[in-house]
This record gives structure tokens, C-alpha cells and sequence, in this order.
């Protein structure tokens, strides 16, 4: 007597073994938001990590432009690295470093400590940021790999819209250093489902940099990077500060803080979904509208800050313009780069962190020499020399290369 399979059981098994497919990509996405939440933490935590070691907000700061300067610094030169590894062994080492600075995040006493977790956690960023959106293709399954780079690119806005505002509530609530413990937590059980399901890779071998003076020397894409230098450095004078900002400027209480800080990272879903609706027929606003639209909108903050609606409304447009540079800006690289696309963009990593180093260096200075309610102002002006350069030089070479 033989046994008969049900159509139900089969289709059960096929639906099983298809989300089993998904299964790497998904553990790797969770990680890309992981890191990137990580990244954000502690500019929704400034206050408290400085109230805690009683050093100023400017000092605290600090923390972000080391990071970010770890990470420009050691982009390149690790994805030069990282090529020549198998790509498993090398993402569970990557983790792995993650998961022991966050511990050591957790146990710190002393600021210079705390330092030396967030340069631990830099490292593996760089490292990390380099390899994803490689992996994320290679182990998509056939026809899809387009959705695997698209889940990499949705766990930064998904760690913006849920990732820093739940950190900044359970710091609330808890302390910081309780944030810092759930992520290394998260990201350990992450590395044990990767140790078990990630498929072994071989490295892709060792990328090369000759075309680098090439690249740098390009007139689009030297003027992407010189441009983002300028605008970037002008973003994070002020969202470098935003948190303190949002509660001493505009009086907020901790809570609506949360709130704001969600609506502006929560519009960046929204705004890839209009730029990738409208930007092929509105290519040369979306580049204007992403430099002078966060010019206008960090300039307008400190004038919106004595009315709720009007600070949303600033928020969100401040929200909306800085998607649409990182989304219009990184197109414009993959398209002028085709086959060198990666190390364009890792150049471009490189020194959109040397703007949000930069960006709270100049923060800090202008809490301590004027206020805090002036970071936006001084911005502005870096964001408007940068709109100049897009406008007189950047933009008739776009206009001259698509013609």
C-alpha cells in the first residue's frame, strides 16, 4: 500500500523551501538595519551619554565624528582587504568584532572607553558597508537579485523610522548602556543563524585600484565628491545636535522628541517611493531640491521651533530633502561608474563620513561659541556654497554628459 502525498503538503513544502531561499537575505538585511541603527544611537542618546560622564553635548559629539572618520579613514583600503577573503568567514568576523564592541560599549565607565567601543564598531562598519550589497546579489535568489540590493537600501530607512527612536526609549527608560546590550544581544543571535544558514562563499578576489585617480579626477564624479564633502558637513552641523536641539530650542518634552525624530526618518520611506516614481521625469529638480532644500529647511528651524505644526512641517521637508540627496547622489555615481562602481561608492562612503565628522565638529563649535539654536544657520551656509558649486559647475556637466 503506498503512501499518497496531498497537493496541500507539497505546496506547503514549495512555500517552506521558498522562504528557506529568502532565509540568508533576510538574516542579512536584519544585519544592515542592526549597523545602522547602531550608527544613529548616539545622536538619539547625546543628552543622557553626556549627562551621565557630566561632559557637554560638544564633547559628547565627538563620538559621532570619531566614528565617522574611522569609518572614511578605513573604507577603501578594508575593501581592499575584505576581497581577498572568503566572504562567510569574513562577514562572521565582521559581526562577530560588532557584537564585542557593543559589550564593551555596555560596561563602560569612562567616556575614553565608551570611545573605544565606537571605534571598534566603526571598523566593522567599514568593513561590513563594504561587502553587503555584493552578498546581498550573490545570494538572492535567481531573478532577484535587484530585491536583494533594495532590502540592503531599506534596512537604513527602516533603522531611521524604528531603529533610533526604539534605542532612544529604551535608553529613556533604562539607560543608554541597556540600548547598547540589546544591540550586541540582537547581533549575536544573528551571528549564531549566520554561522548555520549563510552559504559558504568563496572571495571574489582582489579589487583593483587603478582607476582611482581616474575617478577623482572625473569632472561628475569629483564634483559629487567635493560637493557632498561641503553639503554633508552643512546636514550634520545641525542633525548631528537635532536630539538636544529639539528639547532646549524647542522645548519638547523627551517623548515628543522621540516622536520628531521618527516622522524624519519615517518620511525617508516616503521619499524613495516619490523619487522612484517621478525622478527619471524631474531628474534636475531632485538634484537642486536636495542641496538648496535642505539649505531652506535647517535655515527655517530655528523660526519653526515656537510652533508644533510648523516644526513638523520643517522636519519633514528637512526629512525629504536629505532622501532625496542620498538617493539622487548615489544614482549618479552608479551611473557614471558602471564598472567601477564599487569603488566609487566607497570613496563616496568615505567622504559623505568625512561630512558627518566634519559636520559635528562644527556643531560643537557653534554650541560653544554661540548657541544651539545657530547650528542650522551655519549649515545653511555650507549647504548654499555647496548649491552654488552644483548650480554654476556639477549641473551643466550632468546636463552636458545625458545630452
Amino acid at each position: 500500500m503506498s503512501m499518497q502525498i496531498s497537493p496541500n503538503t507539497v505546496t506547503h513544502a514549495r512555500t517552506l523551501a521558498n522562504i528557506y531561499k529568502y532565509f540568508p537575505l533576510i538574516i542579512l538585511s536584519v544585519c544592515g538595519f542592526t549597523f545602522n541603527t547602531s550608527e544613529f544611537i548616539p545622536i538619539g542618546l547625546l543628552s543622557d551619554i553626556a549627562h551621565d560622564f557630566s561632559i557637554s553635548e560638544p564633547q559628547t559629539g565627538m563620538l559621532i565624528t570619531v566614528y565617522a572618520w574611522v569609518v572614511m579613514i578605513a573604507s577603501l583600503p578594508l575593501m581592499m582587504i575584505a576581497s581577498k577573503f572568503a566572504l562567510k568567514k569574513l562577514l562572521l568576523a565582521v559581526v562577530g568584532l560588532f557584537v564585542l564592541s557593543h559589550v564593551l560599549s555596555t560596561v563602560s565607565t569612562t567616556f575614553a572607553t565608551l570611545m573605544t567601543s565606537r571605534i571598534g564598531v566603526a571598523c566593522a562598519h567599514a568593513i561590513f558597508w563594504s561587502i553587503a550589497s555584493p552578498l546581498a546579489v550573490k545570494i538572492a535568489p535567481d531573478g532577484k537579485k535587484s530585491l536583494g540590493l533594495s532590502m540592503m537600501v531599506a534596512a537604513t530607512s527602516v533603522a531611521m523610522v524604528v531603529g533610533l527612536p526604539l534605542g532612544r526609549i529604551v535608553g529613556l527608560y533604562v539607560g543608554w548602556r541597556t540600548t547598547f546590550l540589546c544591540i550586541a544581544v540582537i547581533s549575536a543571535i544573528l551571528f549564531i543563524l549566520l554561522t548555520i544558514v549563510f552559504p559558504k562563499i568563496p572571495a571574489s578576489g582582489s579589487l583593483k585600484i587603478t582607476e582611482l585617480p581616474k575617478l577623482m579626477t572625473d569632472p561628475v564624479l569629483g564634483g559629487i565628491f567635493l560637493m557632498t564633502a561641503i553639503a554633508i558637513i552643512g546636514h550634520y552641523s545641525a542633525y548631528s545636535y537635532i536630539e538636544p536641539y529639539l528639547g532646549q530650542v524647542a522645548k519638547l518634552s523627551p517623548d515628543a522628541v522621540t516622536l520628531a525624530l521618527t516622522v524624519f526618518g519615517g518620511i525617508g520611506i516616503i521619499g524613495s517611493f516619490i523619487f522612484s516614481k517621478l525622478f527619471s521625469k524631474y531628474h534636475y529638480f531632485f538634484n537642486l531640491f536636495a542641496v538648496f532644500g535642505i539649505a531652506l529647511f535647517i535655515f527655517l528651524l530655528k523660526f519653526a521651533s515656537g510652533n508644533l505644526v510648523t516644526l513638523y512641517i520643517v522636519l519633514i521637508g528637512w526629512g525629504l530633502a536629505i532622501t532625496a540627496y542620498n538617493l539622487v547622489y548615489q544614482y549618479e555615481i552608479i551611473k557614471f561608474a558602471p564598472n567601477t562602481t564599487a569603488i566609487a561608492m566607497s570613496i563616496y562612503s568615505g567622504i559623505y563620513n568625512l561630512g558627518i565628522g566634519g559636520g559635528a565638529i562644527v556643531g560643537g563649535l557653534v554650541i560653544d561659541n554661540l548657541s544651539i539654536a545657530y547650528t542650522g544657520f551655519v549649515g545653511c551656509v555650507f549647504l548654499i556654497v555647496a548649491g552654488i558649486y552644483l548650480y554654476i559647475k556639477l549641473l551643466p556637466r550632468l546636463r552636458a554628459v545625458a545630452d
